[in-house]
């Protein structure tokens, strides 16, 4: 018997009169990568939102663990993992103090806590900035801050939301590598990019949402089979309805060499 991690059923969420989610219905298989795409104001950020418990007054079902996320239990959250696009971080801390109050929030003793926060930025390039206050840290330093802390307490179910802004070419390999392998070991990651081609390199699965409702779900060799297009970008333009990025790009060009 095939076990669903995540389980949505007709999810719908408006804010107003505006309506963000149509009506969205997916089940996610433990050790899959979902590759999570759209436009912006597709309703991408609000489904992981609704997800994690940060928004509410939602219609519809949401299973996490075979739990519904509904009956208001928290014990689901200390097996998540979150990057959002947008973190706000603790600027007076050190990435030490930073990181060892997540773990402890996860439940981690303070000495385990210590010890893989300080292996896990030595792994990722940033060892040297361990006991230095956030506040000093590059983007990408605090980029890698931030992956790490979402990873710190081993958890099943990962959110990413363009993890990789401001990350080296270096450490976007190493980042693909570590999403491919944690997959292996039965971690389940929800991917949210515009970056295509690293989505399309490293999804088992992609989903495209638009206007609020699943507008393609499959490998991207299905995607590319049910398309006439060769690229993801191209696919996602082709779905999307949008064409006019030639028209527009030699447009603004146009202006920019006015005099």
């Amino acid at each position: 018997m095939e076990e669903f991690i995540l389980e949505i059923n007709d999810l719908k969420k408006s804010y107003g009169t505006k309506s963000v989610l149509n009506g969205v219905s997916l089940k996610v298989k433990r050790g899959e990568i979902i590759g999570y795409i759209g436009p912006n104001g597709a309703g991408k950020s609000t489904t992981v939102k609704i997800m994690l418990g940060i928004e509410d007054n939602y219609s519809g079902s949401i299973k996490i663990f075979g739990e519904d996320i509904s009956n208001e239990k928290m014990e689901y959250k200390n097996k998540i993992g979150y990057v959002p696009e947008i973190a706000e971080v603790y600027d007076n801390l050190t990435g030490s103090e930073y990181l060892t109050f997540i773990g402890e929030l996860y439940g981690l003793d303070y000495d385990l806590a210590d010890y893989k926060a300080k292996r896990l930025m030595e792994l990722f390039g940033i060892g040297e900035v361990y006991h230095s206050r956030i506040a000093s840290y590059s983007k990408g330093m605090r980029q890698k801050l931030l992956i790490i802390s979402s990873l710190i307490h081993n958890p099943e179910l990962l959110f990413f939301d363009e993890p990789i802004n401001g990350l080296d070419a270096n450490s976007v390999m190493i980042f693909k590598e570590i999403m491919t392998q944690l997959a292996a070991q039965g971690k389940t990651i929800f991917y949210s990019s515009h970056i295509m081609d690293v989505v399309e390199k490293i999804s088992s699965r992609i989903i495209l949402l638009h206007d609020g409702k699943i507008a393609a779900d499959g490998t991207f060799e299905e995607l590319r089979t049910e398309s006439t297009e060769g690229s993801l970008e191209q696919i996602f333009n082709q779905l999307t309805g949008f064409s006019e990025h030639i028209d527009l790009g030699s447009r603004f060009v146009s202006v920019v060499k006015e005099m």
